[in-house]
């Protein structure tokens, strides 16, 4: 990989983001399923992925945007915290009261992506300890061996439950458990996170500009505007976070918790090599154009998925957007981080990440009823690849003038 980077502080990152999307991986798969085994309608498990998600939304503006001030790895354990005592409650209870207030307050993942203030943070930890000219390599590897844990976290879910189910285990229990281990990794994240050194921080002297009630003194035009874009790319992909997609396979096919966890298996480590190519790509057309170039059919695919005939016609061509649906991400973060000072790269890495959860947040109220009718079911891949085409078109429009490489 050719870094620089302090090896214990690199290493632990990469460590944290490995077991995290490890476990953002196996909730994601069995969330939605848990939800509806406790009855819940198709409706109220839209609405409690929906406040999960302004939730994280909350907790990551309040947290990231005073990371550089107060200390990033106070922040980070604070955010393990949250992650900790939602799963927690997850396990305890099944109120759906108690329920929708843990996953508001609390850090949980229904998409089995980032959520909460732990990848800002570490996106500036790790632009803090490496040159620019490797960034978007570095992204590149960080962003893969995440998409692999979530690989394996999701793989691991499924096949947790049905073998559990198998041995005799009621539905619940099993399912329990997963929400048990989640709880766990948030306790060992704690832990991690405290041993990162001071090198992870904001530099001291940056830190003398007096920032905006959002930690940001030069760049707020320009991060309002990709906030924006990242937020109606997010509200599209807001209707196929892994959870609803998950559920759709059981509603439309009858598929089982391990199936389904093999599939976001493929889809989560063909997402991230396809990581590594990007940013090759990046270094040669600029990290715009590689951003939407490589997402323009993408989501074209994403259109396709609910007019397949079977399943797994459905789950080739899903796999096949998967393929080169996430290029644009670490081309996407090593732009963030261009576009901003050293001092305020948490606090923009946090408002574009808030503005992509609030946007993804909205989305699932609205596909829960649609997975209710089975002749609505496809329409949330469509709405998602519509709103996805649209952002593409709006960000080349907006930035592939400007330098980026």
């Amino acid at each position: 990989m050719l870094l620089d980077a302090p090896r214990s502080d690199l290493r632990l990152l990469f460590a944290t983001r490995i077991l995290r999307m490890a476990a953002y991986g196996a909730l994601a798969v069995i969330l939605a399923l848990y939800l509806a085994r406790l009855g819940f309608s198709e409706k109220k498990i839209g609405l409690i992925l929906t406040l999960t998600l302004l939730g994280d939304t909350i907790i990551s503006l309040a947290l990231t945007v005073i990371a550089d001030r107060i200390g990033r790895r106070r922040v980070l354990v604070a955010g393990a915290i949250l992650m900790a005592l939602a799963g927690l409650v997850f396990v305890i209870s099944t109120n759906w009261i108690v329920l929708l207030i843990a996953a508001t307050i609390g850090v949980i993942s229904p998409s089995g992506k980032e959520v909460g203030p732990f990848l800002s943070i570490e996106q500036a930890s790790l632009s803090q300890i490496t040159h620019q000219d490797r960034r978007t390599h570095l992204f590149a590897w960080y962003n893969l061996v995440g998409s692999i844990a979530a690989a394996i976290g999701a793989f691991t879910g499924g096949a947790l439950v049905d073998l559990m189910h198998h041995l005799g285990a009621g539905p619940l229990t099993s399912y329990k458990i997963v929400l048990a281990a989640y709880a766990a990794t948030g306790i060992i994240l704690a832990i991690l996170f405290t041993l990162l050194s001071k090198n992870v921080e904001a530099p001291p002297l940056a830190l003398d500009h007096k920032p905006t009630v959002f930690g940001l003194h030069h760049s707020g035009r320009i991060i309002a505007k990709l906030s924006a874009l990242f937020a109606l790319d997010a509200f599209g992909g807001g209707f196929v976070i892994d959870s609803i997609v998950a559920l759709w396979f059981s509603l439309r096919f009858g598929l089982s918790a391990t199936t389904i966890g093999s599939i976001f298996f493929f889809s989560n480590l063909f997402a991230g090599f396809s990581g590594l190519l990007a940013a090759r790509l990046a270094k040669k057309f600029g990290l715009i154009n590689t951003m939407v170039f490589t997402h323009l059919p993408s989501n074209i695919l994403l259109i396709l998925v609910p007019l397949m005939p079977n399943a797994w016609s459905a789950i080739a061509v899903l796999l096949a957007r998967f393929a080169i649906s996430q290029m644009d991400v670490p081309t996407r973060q090593s732009y963030t981080m261009h576009v901003v000072r050293p001092e305020e790269r948490s606090a923009a890495a946090g408002i574009t990440g808030v503005a992509r959860t609030l946007g993804a947040s909205l989305a699932p109220i609205i596909a829960g009823p649609l997975l209710a009718n089975p002749s609505l079911m496809g329409i949330p891949f469509f709405l998602a690849g519509g709103a996805k085409i649209l952002y593409d078109l709006l960000l080349y429009r907006g930035f592939s003038r400007m330098k980026d490489n």
